[in-house]
């Protein structure tokens, strides 16, 4: 699965593209509006920045023409009218369904299904995932991408396990570097 963050942020996006696991960005006029700067010049930035898809949502309604992410998907249907019509990607929103008690993640493995029965030209990307576990069923579940913000991208990186052993291997090589240290201080005496 392809992993795009959800933001604007250039110093989040620089951040993360260090690792080299970042494959796209989407972004959205919310998102923009809590940077500082102008908007056209910050997606200009996002694009040098990240080699992959940029998904920098329109404010238009009408349709222009283009391959797009066809975002704010809540059915199964609009997903099958999306693909039809063209759109490059379907962004099925997992957390706002969530919200109003509505299951998420179903979504999109129904799009999955209905997807996998024909030829579209069209990726299943998983939006608002709130947290490690979407990101995890949106993987074994076959979605394309999930895009995520930083903060969950962040919480994919850490284990309280890895974060605990990794504090012990450390403390424990402190110990044999002063015990070898020790012994060739013995050594040369």
């Amino acid at each position: 699965m392809k992993i795009f963050l959800d933001t604007a942020s250039l110093k989040e996006i620089r951040e993360a593209a260090t690792l080299g696991v970042v494959d796209g960005i989407t972004t959205n006029p919310s998102l923009l509006a809590k940077e500082t700067g102008d908007p056209e010049e910050i997606l200009v930035e996002i694009c040098k920045t990240i080699d992959g898809p940029i998904s920098g949502e329109v404010v238009a309604t009408d349709a222009e023409g283009k391959r797009v992410n066809m975002t704010l998907i809540f059915s199964a249907s609009q997903a099958l009218l999306a693909a039809k019509a063209g759109a490059r990607y379907v962004s099925p929103f997992v957390g706002r369904l969530d919200d109003i008690s509505a299951p998420g993640m179903e979504l999109v493995a129904d799009i999955i299904q209905i997807f996998d029965h024909y030829d579209y030209d069209c990726e299943v990307l998983a939006a608002s995932l709130r947290g490690p576990m979407h990101v995890v069923e949106a993987a074994k579940m076959g979605a394309d991408i999930g895009t995520m913000p930083m903060s969950v991208f962040t919480q994919l990186l850490k284990h309280p396990l890895t974060d605990s052993g990794l504090k012990r291997f450390l403390e424990d090589w402190e110990k044999v570097k002063a015990q070898m240290t020790a012994k060739a201080g013995r050594a040369g005496a």
